[in-house]
């Protein structure tokens, strides 16, 4: 019998605000399959998946999220609470998660949770950093993570699993930048030679964390232990606010009129499919422009972007009745989940068993929803040449090749995003005001004091 990993991959742009727990909890597992099982009062119970991942966009500021670290805590936390409420209200207390990684690229972020009970069978992780915005800071950009997850507990055979959360360029017309994002990340997103090992000590209940070299830091061959988002051996999924749009221009004055609002009838002109085929990703993907070699679920559920702030207020009075669109942006489906599986015409059964794929209510902090997709991952290593037809799988043989300056080029851009980040404390936030006036003052009373001791 088959044995599965189930993932629960969730993706949303936080507008830079810290969110309400409360309600992100109450409607976090929307896209969660439906078990058999049902519950004594006839509510449904589902089965809690291994692995639930978090790709954030905008997680906070850029004051905030350029400098990262310990400015980034409260923003953090704050998704671990409505996990732990999400998960207590669907579970109560026989179900709790362990955080293994929580990782940012500027203003996007990723974060990773493993069932405590399996929590062991991670045996490795890495993270991978990339900024594509201005100056290849990452206002836009991406994070990745890579883990191997344990066939079995207590032997050294993994299914690897990459998850990548991305940010790509916006507007209407910039969907060549987009391509051009995708393939920097391709480039530049690259995983380094250490991996960290994070186990759960049960008897503390305290987590850990190790850093260990990789076997193939024995060769002479340095680069040998970089990869970059196609591994040979491993899944990927790429989740993020791609922000592909349904038109190549920004809307005109009237064209709000047509713009999609709730109807089960599909021959509508109001009805949201008829936008979607105006979709640029579905386009850029099959001109093999972008998100190369990769899949994604048919879409069911409405567009994800632009809402008015009216619809976010109204969101939080519980009034859906209408979509309230933001009028000078196309509504489009800018957040999306796709995934990597066996390339089509393998003589191998694809891995990867996808469920749900959702997007959740909106949420009265941002004017996107959030998406969310419920998988399976066949616990079964890849083999690279098991069946497959090398010629048309991108994971030997990816789309661009890394850039050889990656890493260089990264650490030139993270010291622009503290410089920025540094300036934007200092000018947008009151603790960073405050610090001002405080030098200020600081400075004023000591020349006071200088003065005083030459006038003497």
């Amino acid at each position: 019998m088959d044995r599965f990993v189930n993932v629960y991959i969730l993706t949303f742009n936080c507008a830079r605000i810290l969110i309400e727990t409360d309600f992100v909890a109450e409607h976090f597992f929307h896209a969660l399959p439906q078990s058999a099982r049902d519950s004594n009062d006839g509510r449904p119970i589902y089965d809690a998946p291994e692995i639930i991942v978090l790709s954030l966009q905008e997680i906070a500021p850029m004051s905030y999220a350029f400098l990262g670290g310990s400015f980034l805590t409260a923003f953090f936390d704050a998704f671990r609470r409505a996990l732990d409420l999400a998960v207590s209200k669907q579970w109560g207390s026989e179900v709790d998660y362990v955080e293994v990684i929580r990782e940012n690229s500027g203003m996007t972020a990723m974060m990773v949770f493993v069932r405590s009970d399996v929590s062991d069978r991670i045996s490795w992780t890495e993270t991978a950093q990339v900024g594509v915005g201005v100056l290849e800071m990452g206002n836009k950009g991406a994070v990745g993570t890579r883990l191997g997850y344990m066939v079995e507990d207590g032997h050294n055979e993994t299914v690897d699993l990459t998850f990548v959360a991305a940010h790509l360029a916006p507007m209407e017309e910039e969907y060549e930048r987009r391509n051009e994002d995708w393939k920097s990340i391709v480039e530049r997103l690259v995983f380094g030679k250490k991996k960290t090992v994070r186990r759960r000590n049960r008897a503390s209940g305290e987590d850990r964390e190790e850093r260990i070299a990789l076997l193939s830091d024995e060769t002479s061959d340095e680069s040998a232990s970089h990869s970059g988002i196609f591994a040979p051996g491993s899944h990927l999924f790429v989740a993020g606010d791609l922000n592909y749009r349904t038109c190549d221009t920004s809307p005109s004055k009237d064209d709000h009129r047509r713009f999609p609002q709730p109807t089960a009838d599909v021959d509508s002109p109001r009805h949201f499919s008829h936008l979607l085929k105006n979709d640029q990703l579905t386009r850029e993907l099959q001109r093999r422009k972008t998100l190369h070699g990769l899949s994604e679920e048919l879409i069911s559920f409405p567009p994800t972007y632009k809402y008015s702030a009216l619809a976010c207020l109204e969101a939080r009075l519980g009034d859906t009745q209408e979509w309230k669109w933001a009028r000078h942006r196309w509504p489009s489906w800018c957040d999306r989940i796709l995934y990597l599986d066996l390339p089509p015409g393998t003589k191998e059964r694809g891995h990867v068993q996808p469920h749900v794929y959702s997007s959740l209510p909106l949420f009265p902090t941002s004017d996107h929803r959030a998406v969310a997709l419920s998988v399976s991952v066949l616990l079964e290593p890849l083999r690279g040449s098991s069946g497959i037809d090398q010629s048309g799988d991108v994971r030997p043989l990816p789309p661009f090749q890394l850039d050889p300056n990656w890493e260089s080029r990264r650490a030139a851009a993270r010291t622009k995003e503290l410089i920025v980040g540094f300036l934007a404390y200092l000018s947008t936030t009151w603790e960073g005001l405050g610090l001002l006036l405080a030098t200020g003052i600081g400075a004023a009373g000591g020349w006071l004091v200088l003065k005083s001791i030459l006038e003497d």
